[in-house]
């Protein structure tokens, strides 16, 4: 998994009623603490800020890296997402894509 970095884009994994956003939305990193928990800045449209809200890794998945200005592939993000989960559930994924897997090789 790669680390984040600053102003990389990174998506919520989790909802976070009390800033009123919802897993999948975006913010970028606007600063890293040394706890490994990072600043992440959400914003509409008009570049006007949502939310500023401090996040441990686990809440979330880096989908654009700013340093190469370049999006995440899928492959990635999922390999990311299944690291922060428990074993158990890593194994309930890894059954269910192996399950899509066999239907799709009919």
């Amino acid at each position: 998994m790669t680390k984040p970095e600053l102003f990389d884009v990174v998506e919520l994994l989790v909802n976070l009623p009390e800033q009123n956003l919802q897993a999948g939305a975006q913010g970028a990193i606007v600063e890293q603490y040394a706890d490994d928990t990072y600043e992440v800045e959400f914003a509409n449209a008009d570049g006007e800020t949502l939310a500023l809200v401090s996040l441990p890794v686990q809440q979330f998945v880096v989908v654009w890296r700013a340093a190469t200005k370049t999006w995440v592939p899928l492959s990635e993000k999922i390999e990311a997402l299944i690291a922060v989960l428990p074993e158990e559930t890593r194994l309930e994924v890894f059954d269910f894509a192996r399950f899509v897997y066999s239907r799709r090789m009919r």
